[in-house]
């Protein structure tokens, strides 16, 4: 179905001209002689491409195509699709403009530059399917030095997704910020996820990540060369497991959460969620969880969410993204922060418990899109309070504006 659908259309995506040209002499104004004013006006301040041309609403969507959903290294090319789909997403849910970039290059350090070229075209640059440890490497150094929000969305989206999810499974549950947290996984998305969750307020102490060769701690074997090939784990192995726990059956047991975001090929047996203390777990592997919600609740867990739509409580990152890039472009804004990504959390949590939490409604579902705008405002907001935006707005006022423009792309899109 997907691919004959695909081969109707022909690709996901067109570009269309805003402005209407309805004579000969329209062309004079579009382009020469009348575009050379544009241009002396951005050579004099180049934040008039915010406000002269469609950079203010453009990012690109930037991968290699070494990690494509649960496909692998498939290469930029094969990506395409995949980058296409999220770019309808960016649309549809953002109202934001966004331009598949699959490159070919051979390292971190070419992809860098790749991103750097391409800086001057775009508002912002959502990095997308990079393998880990490079995601991490690109992400921080390019957040240095570009002069425009950068994301990765396999690590932020997804973490702060996960953040809105749980701060309302631990109001219904009565845990905190001191309980137990397994995380299944040690890659990009549980990674971010764990710092974020650290930022809010959790007690790192508390929280067990368990990669490939079982629970990350201090002293373990591997632990120094970490340091060398990926720091960020690292970081996490010296903050994390203050019980030094060496195990996945110490891990789980008395555990009040976990969080698993591994691969399809992993599988989290009954006995280990009967080991746990009333859990909530958040299987997010897709296309098919680390264990399904109905075994997971035979097994005593009182909240389950996935990544997928067809069961209640899907926590993904597309909750996130479109909100998040339709706040920084509409404030200008030069960084994404975690900060920021808490405000599109807190926000999206608040949503979902204004229409009434239940054990199967911790988290908005992604037709609900009211809650797309109020994120959007309160990214902007908190932009603007952080000093990273360019245009200085007020809530209100970016909540009407990221309403209109997301409204205005969803009826195009029908």
């Amino acid at each position: 179905m997907a691919i004959s659908l695909a081969k109707k259309y022909q690709g996901k995506l067109e570009i269309m001209p805003k402005i209407p040209i309805r004579s000969y002499e329209d062309f004079a104004l579009i382009y020469t002689p009348g575009v050379a004013e544009l241009v002396k006006e951005i050579q004099k301040d180049e934040n008039q491409s915010f406000e002269l041309t469609s950079r203010w609403n453009t990012i690109a969507i930037l991968t290699d195509g070494s990690r494509v959903l649960g496909l692998g290294n498939v290469g930029p090319i094969a990506s395409l699709p995949v980058m296409e789909g999220k770019a309808l997403l960016f649309k549809f849910l953002g109202g934001v403009d966004a331009f598949p970039l699959p490159i070919k290059v051979s390292d971190k350090e070419e992809f860098k530059q790749v991103a750097k070229a391409i800086e001057p075209a775009f508002g912002g640059i959502n990095l997308e399917d990079i393998e880990s440890p490079k995601c991490f490497f690109i992400l921080e150094e390019l957040q240095k030095t570009l002069n425009i929000p950068v994301w990765h969305d396999d690590q932020q989206g997804t973490a702060g997704a996960v953040l809105a999810g749980l701060i309302n499974a631990i109001k219904l549950t009565g845990k905190d910020k001191n309980s137990k947290i397994v995380l299944m996984g040690a890659g990009a998305a549980n990674i971010a996820t764990a710092r974020l969750l650290i930022k809010y307020g959790f007690n790192p102490k508390n929280m067990i990540l368990i990669d490939k060769e079982g629970p990350l701690y201090a002293e373990r074997g591997d632990v120094d060369s970490l340091m060398f090939k990926h720091p960020w784990k690292y970081e996490l192995a010296i903050q994390t497991n203050g019980e030094r726990i060496k195990t996945i059956e110490e891990a789980f047991k008395g555990a009040d959460i976990l969080i698993a975001a591994s691969s399809p090929e992993v599988r989290i047996d009954k006995k280990l969620i009967r080991m746990m203390n009333k859990p909530i777990v958040f299987a997010l592997a897709n296309p098919i969880p680390e264990i399904y919600p109905n075994e997971a609740k035979e097994a005593g867990a009182v909240i389950v969410a996935t990544g997928r739509s067809d069961f209640p409580n899907q926590v993904n990152n597309s909750l996130i993204f479109p909100a998040v890039f339709r706040g920084v472009l509409d404030s200008r804004a030069k960084k994404i922060t975690d900060e920021m990504i808490i405000a599109a959390a807190e926000e999206l949590a608040k949503y979902a418990e204004e229409k009434g939490l239940r054990e199967d409604y911790i988290i908005p579902r992604m037709d609900e899109i009211e809650v797309y705008y109020r994120m959007a405002a309160a990214v902007a907001t908190k932009a603007v309070e952080l000093g990273y935006a360019r245009l200085k707005l007020s809530y209100r006022e970016f909540l009407e504006s990221a309403k209109e423009r997301i409204l205005r792309a969803r009826r195009l899109s029908l």
